[in-house]
């Protein structure tokens, strides 16, 4: 089936043709190690997910996905000197070597974010690669090489920037944001790895060493660079060693476009002489609560934060995978309510159709409602418009009215469009189900927040019809745990 898919660099819908016959390469920007992943940045994973799933089921192609780990930036550097409790405790003590720490703090992380995916039913085998930066310090100083012999980078006190206004004589610098010059200096520098969109300057390929840092040496025309590579420079060449330019897609949070994606463009084809990727394809932001996701407003959540709290993953995979990638996503615990009975209509609608012996009934055109969703996910993705076209169906066709047969062939494309979605079971229905109802959850949230507030009797209140539902709170230092009772 042909996929389309909104092109970032394009800026409309397009047709997708591979580059390479049957084959689609694939490079998804991952997480930074120096933390949990957060559940905005599980939406930009969970995005890349689903394309790879309807690449391969949909449109019948092989898929080559590389998710690259950036294992060495400001913060993994900042981080890894101190430490993290959860780290520390599993590690003992840091060491007296910057790099041991760095890498041992960093490893720590990435075994933990595969852990978050995979209970997000994102199957780690599914990466052709998970790259670490460290891993690929030559070919990124290669890259850092070529650049500056081209005139395009420059050192400057030890570090390398890539020249924005020699490139600009070449290039478009803005091919996927819209970029105001007005206030744009040339020579002007950026150190950070990541900074503020208004900030158009010179960028930083590597960064020289300072006091306890982990380095690398690195010589650029006669001048000492020992250091480590910029944010930027590094998924530039991995894309390159892993996949091969151009490659078919690149994948991202919307927040990537600017600067991380325009820099990438524009240091790729400075060093490779060729623009990385033909498709450009990004996912809108997560909010909480219709509130920008913030510790300071109490509603920054790891998937750790919300697993703790009764919630089942498959909860959240289906959530953010009910939304179109395209648009904002407010995540709210009635939200979270309403998507789990959703999973669990369409999930109990599976376990009739498993136990339908009817030898009578109806018949209903099963081919046509396979097209019907499966053209949906073609377009562009269009996950909402392939659960509706589900829904009315399932309420069109009750089991009851349906003949064995049908329910045989049913079930065989549920379990199709589950190697999509991946959050239905196909064994026998469990006798009971021992998952915490999202109501409670909802009350055990407005008494935390009662608690923040010191509304003391507000939160007894709460607690009360808590306990009326089954189940016991515990308070904990910041948070809270349930029960049954």
């Amino acid at each position: 089936m042909q996929i389309n898919l909104y092109n970032s660099l394009s800026k409309k819908i397009s047709p997708f043709t591979p580059l390479q016959e049957n084959s689609v390469r694939m490079y998804s920007c991952g997480p930074t190690v120096y933390n949990y992943a957060h559940i905005g940045n599980m939406r930009a994973f969970l995005f890349a997910d689903l394309l790879q799933r309807v690449m391969r089921i949909v449109g019948g192609y092989d898929v080559k996905w590389v998710m690259n780990i950036t294992n060495i930036d400001d913060k993994t550097i900042r981080d890894s000197a101190f430490g993290s409790s959860a780290w520390l405790q599993e590690m003992g003590e840091q060491k007296d070597d910057p790099m041991e720490n760095l890498l041992n703090f960093t490893e720590y992380y990435r075994m933990a974010f595969i852990d978050d995916i995979s209970k997000l039913g994102i199957d780690s085998k599914q990466f052709f690669y998970m790259p670490k930066a460290t891993e690929y310090i030559p070919q990124i100083q290669e890259l850092i090489e070529k650049i500056v012999a081209k005139g395009l980078g420059y050192v400057s006190e030890g570090s390398v920037y890539f020249n924005l206004a020699e490139w600009r004589k070449i290039d478009i610098y803005g091919k996927l944001h819209k970029i105001d010059f007005d206030n744009f200096r040339s020579g002007a520098r950026v150190d950070a790895d990541q900074y503020e969109r208004e900030q158009v300057s010179d960028f930083v390929l590597w960064k020289v060493r300072k006091p306890g840092e982990p380095y690398w040496k690195f010589e650029v025309n006669g001048q000492n660079c020992d250091g480590r590579p910029g944010w930027h420079i590094e998924c530039s060449a991995m894309e390159r060693e892993l996949l091969g330019l151009p490659f078919d897609i690149h994948t991202g949070g919307i927040d990537l476009k600017f600067p991380h994606h325009e820099d990438e463009i524009a240091q790729s084809k400075a060093g490779y002489g060729v623009d990385p990727t033909a498709f450009w394809c990004h996912n809108e932001f997560l909010e909480v609560e219709g509130e920008k996701m913030s510790k300071s407003l109490g509603n920054f959540f790891t998937l750790r934060d919300l697993t703790d709290k009764g919630i089942d993953p498959a909860d959240i995979r289906y959530i953010m995978l009910s939304a179109h990638y395209g648009s904002t996503l407010n995540f709210t615990f009635e939200g979270i309510a309403s998507a789990r009975k959703a999973r669990l209509r369409i999930q109990d609608y599976i376990y009739d159709l498993m136990e339908n012996e009817n030898t009578k009934g109806s018949a209903p055109d099963v081919e046509k409602f396979r097209e019907d969703v499966l053209s949906e996910l073609a377009n562009d993705l269009h996950t909402p418009k392939a659960l509706a076209v589900v829904f009315t169906f399932i309420n069109n066709n009750p089991v009851s009215a349906l003949n064995r047969a049908s329910s045989r062939k049913l079930t065989e494309f549920f379990k199709t469009f589950n190697r999509i979605f991946e959050v239905f079971s196909f064994v026998a229905r469990p006798q009971t189900q021992i998952t915490i109802p999202p109501e409670v959850i909802e009350l055990a949230e407005k008494r935390l927040t009662a608690r923040k507030e010191k509304n003391w009797a507000e939160s007894d209140i709460l607690r009360g019809k808590i306990s009326e539902l089954g189940y016991t709170v515990k308070d904990t230092k910041d948070s809270y745990s349930l029960e049954k009772t």
